[in-house]
């Protein structure tokens, strides 16, 4: 769908609630998918996705262009659900279930169910390593290995500058290459 994203962006600051669902209806997929890695199941995913558009209603006709819409909008999405993950440190998640839901899936699946058994607690480790991250090595590999964002997108999105986006990565890869060779036997396993 092509639209004028400069124009739609003036009225729905000026208060078109149109312009402003045409606009949403546009990142809303990818800012759930952002919500969900970093909450970890789709009840707070959702309501972080709620919040992050309320925010990004509120504040749209503060929105100077800086930066492109998108990266405004990840950033706002990202911010609401380190918020999120703030106030709620005190009841720690380990588990990122909701991944498995949202699509994250092997490029290619044997239909044999040892095979199956294998991939889905091989998910399960992965995400539970993604979730024990410290918040922000957890929403730099999140935006760049499993959303794709260059260093220069995640570093307007998190307002911090690229070398620490780069650091926060190696760190938080080695970090997860470090928990998942703990458990090196479940991904040797018939090389799957």
């Amino acid at each position: 769908m092509q639209f004028d994203e400069a124009r739609l962006l003036k009225s729905a600051a000026n208060g078109d609630s149109a312009a402003f669902s045409t606009l949403m209806e546009a990142h809303e997929r990818r800012m759930f998918a952002v919500a969900l890695r970093m909450c970890g199941n789709h009840e707070d995913a959702q309501d972080c996705l709620q919040e992050a558009m309320l925010r990004v209603y509120r504040a749209l006709a503060s929105f100077k262009g800086q930066s492109s819409f998108s990266t405004w909008v990840y950033r706002v999405t990202m911010n609401t659900c380190l918020d999120e993950l703030r106030r709620r440190k005190m009841r720690k998640t380990t588990s990122l279930d909701g991944l498995l839901d949202s699509g994250w899936s092997p490029a290619e699946e044997l239909d044999t169910p040892e095979h199956n058994a294998i991939r889905s607690e091989q998910r399960r480790t992965i995400e539970r390593a993604i979730a024990a991250l410290p918040e922000d090595m957890r929403a730099a590999i999140v935006l760049r290995d499993i959303q794709g964002f260059s260093y220069d997108d995640i570093a307007g999105m998190l307002d911090t500058n690229v070398g620490t986006i780069k650091s926060r990565i190696s760190r938080g890869r080695e970090k997860l290459r470090e928990t998942l060779m703990q458990q090196a036997e479940l991904f040797d396993r018939h090389s799957v």
